[in-house]
């Protein structure tokens, strides 16, 4: 697999970086990972506007999601035509939440552009990816992905609090991409991100080879959160940055 980071930023895009999303390509199969703000002009410079696969959505916060609104428009008004409906997994509600942002009705909102699917936790196949989503820790409906192929492993927290399922998720996986947008001893609210040292404990726990810290918000620190990853964990440690490519 080859992953692409378009965007990592949390929160809200910063001077470096759109908002959440990740591209992951095998088999010539391309899946995009959350569509946060400002996402769907960078990846633009990965791979063509109309050679997406499918998009999985984490949550619908708009950080992660709410580019799939300009996606929209440049599929509907294509000059040549409207490609077929895009297949587009995300938590229940999705639909409407795009079409509130929008502006639309929500019925029959974006479904003649985009070919809902509703995530629960579970197995299932996309291409040639085998992906896994469970729930995670987080204000609203959440997930995590762990994306499977050729026996290597990727796993994606989305947004989440300290999380045991997404340890077991993370068990021995190749590459660990973790938010870390919380700093150690500076935000102290429960269940709604980790920190660097969080990060580093849940991929000490689950045996990770590598992790990549990521959603690291402009106002944080990410050298702290790298310094506070490391220390709990021996494996590699590295920040996401906006167009690094990995092969898994």
């Amino acid at each position: 697999m080859k992953l692409t980071v378009v965007g990592c930023s949390g929160s809200f895009p910063s001077p470096d970086s759109p908002c959440s999303s990740y591209l992951v390509e095998a088999d010539g199969y391309r899946l995009v990972l959350d569509l946060g703000n400002g996402a769907l002009g960078a990846l633009q410079n990965h791979i063509g506007l109309y050679d997406v696969d499918a998009v999985a959505l984490s949550h619908l916060h708009a950080d992660h999601c709410v580019d799939l609104c300009v996606y929209f428009v440049a599929r509907n008004y294509r000059q040549e035509g409207c490609p077929e409906p895009l297949p587009v997994y995300g938590p229940e509600g999705t639909p409407g939440r795009l079409a509130r942002a929008y502006d639309m009705p929500e019925q029959p909102g974006m479904s003649g552009v985009f070919e809902f699917h509703t995530l629960t936790p579970g197995t299932f196949a996309l291409g040639p990816l085998t992906v896994t989503a469970i729930r995670v820790n987080h204000p609203v409906e959440a997930y995590a992905f762990r994306i499977e192929h050729g026996g290597r492993s990727l796993v994606y927290s989305g947004d989440t609090g300290e999380c045991p399922e997404l340890i077991e998720l993370a068990r021995d996986c190749d590459f660990f991409l973790c938010e870390a947008a919380f700093t150690d001893g500076k935000e102290t609210v429960r269940s709604i991100h980790l920190n660097g040292r969080e990060a580093g404990e849940h991929a000490a726990a689950a045996g990770a080879r590598r992790l990549v810290l990521t959603h690291i918000p402009p106002w944080t620190d990410p050298q702290r959160n790298l310094r506070d990853a490391e220390a709990a964990f021996r494996g590699p440690v590295e920040l996401a940055k906006a167009g690094a490519t990995y092969e898994i």
